[in-house]
């Protein structure tokens, strides 16, 4: 590929398919031995010395963006001008005002039949999401069934059921991973959750979410693997990971015992991060996340896979 091509090819993902034209540095190295940038020699041509207003200044070239086929931006970039920022507001399809019919809006009353009508579809409650990745198991088991707690993991699981319970919370749920080690972490932490209820699922299974950015290559799914666990993964997010229904009238505080890659994926969409970006996060075992799902449906993450609660010698990430 040439130079000018690679480049023309670095401004279009660079523009994310707007206008944009990139200032590259295309010129002679600077001299060695003078500790700093080099500096233009006098004695060359006017041409080289004085350039005209509209070409580059020397060293440099401008892109156009027809220089380049640039391919379409990725959903998750694609945002409104000029704004430095986008939030979705209907990311969970619950926004009220997506929800009613707007040309059926009563005439005589106007917008405070528009208002009556949003009340009906506002969420009142605020969501606390525990995110708990199971403690460390048996890495060499052959089959699932095989993977269960180390010593050491069931110990990490009694701290972190110590941890929620010392949190003074009234916890509605315990919604687990049907893998046999999310399973046994869980069956740990309810003992200090008396009364709590226990729902396994198999939508919170370990899996490859979506390909990482950037990869790496010490783990290199199928391509298949992606397929079939990113629809999974994401019809978790989906099922769990949104604002309070309408009828909730008070804040709940839930508990989801499941994987490193599930959480890290469901973080990125939570915060509408890039979701490719799962991989550059790390989470020990046992560790807790915090996510918070306000009625307006804004979402604010309180930790990120704490384990501060326990001992530096009980800390592992396997």
């Amino acid at each position: 590929m040439s130079l000018r091509r690679a480049l023309a090819l670095a401004a279009c993902g660079l523009a994310g398919g707007s206008v944009l034209f990139s200032a590259v540095a295309v010129g002679k190295q600077p001299a060695r031995g003078g500790g700093g940038d080099a500096e233009p020699r006098p004695g060359g041509s006017p041409a080289a010395s004085v350039p005209p207003a509209s070409a580059a200044p020397p060293g440099l070239l401008l892109l156009p963006p027809a220089a380049a086929s640039c391919p379409p931006a990725p959903g998750w970039i694609e945002r409104p001008a000029g704004t430095g920022g986008y939030w979705d507001s209907n990311w969970d399809r619950r926004e009220p005002l997506a929800l009613i019919n707007l040309k059926k809006k009563n005439e005589e009353t106007g917008e405070e039949e528009l208002a009556s009508r949003l009340n009906r579809y506002k969420a009142k409650a605020t969501r606390h999401i525990f995110l708990i990745r199971h403690s460390q198991y048996n890495v060499d088991g052959w089959a699932d069934k095989d993977r269960t707690l180390t010593p050491l993991g069931r110990e990490q699981a009694e701290l972190t059921g110590q941890r929620l319970a010392s949190l003074g919370l009234k916890f509605d749920q315990i919604v687990y991973s049907s893998m046999t080690r999310a399973t046994e972490t869980t069956e740990i932490i309810s003992k200090h959750l008396p009364g709590v209820k226990k729902i396994s699922t198999d939508l919170l299974r370990e899996g490859a979410p979506i390909e990482p950015d950037p990869p790496v290559s010490h783990w290199k799914p199928e391509a298949v693997q992606y397929y079939e666990d990113g629809a999974r993964i994401e019809a978790a997010f989906r099922n769990f990971i949104h604002r309070a229904d309408v009828k909730q009238e008070e804040d709940s505080y839930e508990i989801f015992v499941c994987h490193a890659n599930v959480i890290r994926y469901i973080v990125c969409r939570a915060l509408q991060f890039p979701p490719e970006g799962w991989l550059r996060m790390s989470l020990n075992n046992g560790s807790i996340t915090h996510l918070v799902i306000r009625p307006n449906g804004r979402v604010a993450l309180r930790t990120l896979g704490d384990t501060g609660f326990m001992p530096p010698d009980k800390i592992t990430r396997t």
